[in-house]
């Protein structure tokens, strides 16, 4: 299987992903509301092409109000009801309660460890088989890809970028937790 490195190369007129791959993708992310971000767009992409996600970014930062955690966790039946309508995102009823449910849990994990990256940081290190059996523990709809790919998108493992790709150099400058095991 081809890396995302060889895809982006591979593929100059997908702007969407090239863009993604050389500015967001494994870059460490320190802010809660991008974490989350991050999160509900991986599980969003459950079944379909990152492409797809990447297309509708903009419209899932308008439509769940900027992913702050607080006030997607103070969604109710009205704002469900105005996610499932929006043509713009996803409207997977499961994918818009995990978005709901996973920010009011977000919300419980900073009362123990003063933020989302807190708790990341604090189980930090672990194999991607524990992220995902802690993440299934935690959070819901989680699968192991969904694990992963969040992990690695955000900094928590190796191996979003090929070791001969520029951006990698980039990233390792900016220590990524799974840089040196020791993180935060």
């Amino acid at each position: 299987m081809a890396s995302y490195c060889d895809y982006c190369n591979s593929h100059p007129e997908d702007r969407f992903n090239r863009v993604y791959h050389d500015t967001q993708y494994g870059f460490p992310l320190e802010d809660d509301d991008l974490l989350f971000e991050r999160f509900v767009l991986e599980i969003n992409q459950a079944g379909l092409s990152w492409t797809t996600i990447l297309k509708k970014a903009e419209n899932f930062h308008r439509a769940y109000h900027g992913f702050k955690i607080a006030k997607v966790a103070s969604y109710g039946e009205k704002d469900r009801a105005r996610l499932l309508a929006d043509a713009g995102i996803i409207r997977n009823k499961l994918k818009v309660n995990a978005a709901i449910v996973n920010a009011q849990r977000i919300l419980a994990l900073k009362k123990e460890y003063g933020s989302f990256k807190g708790w990341l940081d604090a189980n930090h290190p672990l194999s991607l088989e524990e992220w995902a059996k802690l993440f299934k523990k935690t959070f819901v709809f989680t699968g192991g890809e969904i694990v992963r790919e969040f992990l690695l998108s955000t900094g928590y493992l190796p191996g979003a970028h090929d070791a001969d790709c520029p951006v990698y150099a980039c990233i390792v400058l900016l220590n990524p937790a799974w840089s040196n095991g020791s993180r935060p």
